[in-house]
């Protein structure tokens, strides 16, 4: 019988499904999409990404950054918080996938160009894709069909505004060795050096409004975008998604999947990663309820930082004191970017 049946190949599903094959599990991944997979997405993997990934013998092509850096677009004023422990890297979305796919295939993971539609659990397997398994692993992103379908997505929090994503890639030598994150009134935009011609710009915002609308609220970093355009828009969102449990049953979710904060601190795929090797270890302890504490250890510091900087974005009086505040406090800022790192 399957050992782990993973719903999505993306690099969360992949994550997981390689820490399965290397613990000895037999693991069938079902995915209808080829590879690679896009999605509008910062593409800076922090520097615990990039060190899980090199553990789980994964060789992703980009560029290092050694930090990140908040800019308030309006005034120029900046805060800088650098990595202690390693370099970060900027990366293709696409281009991780496809070695997250590679190295699953090596280890002879198999891929069904499947779809999980409906799930049914007995005793000791869980049925999917007319397969049967002894546990399924949901890594089917943000808006998780498994989740819905299973009646464990929480609800939406009243009066808070929906933040969406979008991002595009531009033909421009990168200017810093540094994420930026540019700070307006209303939207954050994030600057990941991809490739020595190329960069990444992703827009969080909550207002719902064309790639080059947002831009233009950012005319410091829209001055130095002089090179083109040369990928369309992707978008993502609402971002904000709760998942009322990480496992019931045998299902386990992984990933966007397992519930989602916000994209403002860049943790998202860190998260992943790491949360898929809890996983597969309580899952071969014969303790998949283990797994729903450790996820909740394993992202503490993500959801916390991650909500105070959303509840001091919503504030009128205190969003534009945000990077001030991190320029006047500059072991503060590194402490907080070293916490994720």
């Amino acid at each position: 019988m399957i050992d782990l049946l993973i719903a999505g190949g993306g690099p969360a599903g992949l994550a997981t499904a390689i820490h399965g094959a290397l613990a000895g599990l037999e693991v069938v991944v079902v995915e209808p999409r080829s590879t690679p997979i896009d999605k509008a997405c910062g593409e800076g993997l922090m520097p615990g990404a990039v060190r899980r990934l090199e553990e789980l013998g994964v060789s992703v092509a980009g560029q290092p950054f050694r930090g990140i850096r908040y800019v308030d677009d309006a005034s120029g004023l900046r805060a800088e918080g650098l990595f202690r422990s390693g370099p970060g890297l900027g990366a293709r979305r696409t281009d991780l996938q496809a070695a997250l796919a590679e190295r699953a295939a090596r280890l002879g993971v198999q891929v069904l160009p499947q779809r999980v539609d409906q799930v049914r659990q007995g005793v000791d397997h869980v049925t999917a894709a007319g397969l049967t398994a002894r546990y399924l692993v949901a890594a089917d992103g943000l808006h998780s069909p498994v989740r819905r379908g299973l009646g464990l997505s929480a609800p939406a929090t009243p009066r808070r505004p929906a933040r969406y994503g979008l991002r595009r890639h531009y033909a421009v030598e990168p200017w810093s060795d540094l994420v930026e994150v540019h700070w307006s009134a209303r939207s954050e935009a994030y600057i990941t050096p991809l490739a020595p011609d190329r960069i990444g710009v992703a827009v969080l915002t909550t207002d719902q409004a064309p790639f080059d609308e947002q831009l233009a609220r950012f005319p410091r970093l829209a001055a130095r975008l002089s090179g083109p355009a040369d990928t369309p828009v992707r978008g993502a969102g609402p971002l904000r998604q709760g998942a009322r449990v990480r496992v019931s049953g045998r299902v386990l979710f992984v990933g966007d999947a397992a519930g989602y904060v916000d994209a403002l601190t860049g943790e998202g795929l860190t998260l992943a990663v790491t949360a898929a090797g809890e996983l597969v270890r309580c899952v071969r302890a014969g303790r998949p309820q283990a797994y729903e504490q450790a996820w909740r250890d394993l992202s503490r510091s993500y959801r916390a930082l991650t909500e105070s900087l959303l509840w001091a974005r919503r504030r009128p009086r205190l969003a534009p004191r945000i990077v001030p505040l991190a320029a006047r406090l500059p072991r503060v800022f590194t402490g907080a970017v070293n916490l994720l790192a």
